[in-house]
């Protein structure tokens, strides 16, 4: 069993752009949906990821905040675009962008399709409450902010987003949700 270990923040501007070493399109789904995970019906959300030439199956227990269990496992690109016609909800389209920064990488999600205009950076660490450089185009933490989960970002884009969860500033420091 794997645990992930992971701070989200909001990117301010395009300063990160200059340090992006790699970009890896990608095109995910979810075999169960937002409601079944939020009602307890499913512990975890089942997720089917196609990224470059790589495709994968992958299951993240039902935890909000830094720290989930997952379980990834490969599979054949054919078996990926199948499954992903079976999904419910939309399918989440992005390009991530690896970035140095610190001597850590930090994995930089531009969404397309109906999540354009949504910029977020995620860390791995080793421990919740590992110390890590924070760059100066990495903004608000959203880290405990369900909506900015790519299963949330699946059942209801960010193109359905009222203007004011857009704005993020009710947040405060992270620890909002809806």
């Amino acid at each position: 069993m794997g645990i992930e270990i992971e701070r989200k923040f909001l990117v301010r501007g395009d300063g990160w752009r200059a340090a992006a070493h790699k970009v890896v399109p990608m095109a995910q789904g979810y075999l169960n949906d937002l409601a079944l995970v939020e009602s307890g019906a499913m512990q975890a959300s089942v997720r089917v990821r196609i990224e470059g030439d790589a495709a994968f199956l992958n299951i993240k227990s039902r935890e909000l905040g830094a720290r989930r269990q997952e379980f990834e496992y490969p599979v054949p690109l054919a078996d990926a675009r199948a499954l992903l016609q079976l999904c419910v909800g939309g399918l989440v389209e992005k390009h991530r962008h690896y970035v140095e920064h610190d001597g850590q990488v930090w994995e930089v999600d531009e969404f397309l399709g109906d999540n354009a205009g949504l910029v977020v950076a995620e860390i791995e660490l080793d421990a919740a409450d590992a110390a890590f450089a924070k760059p100066d185009w990495a903004g608000l933490e959203v880290t405990h902010a369900q909506r900015y989960y790519n299963l949330a970002l699946a059942s209801r884009p960010f193109s359905q987003w009222r203007e004011d969860e857009r704005q993020a500033l009710d947040l405060k420091d992270g620890h909002g949700c809806c």
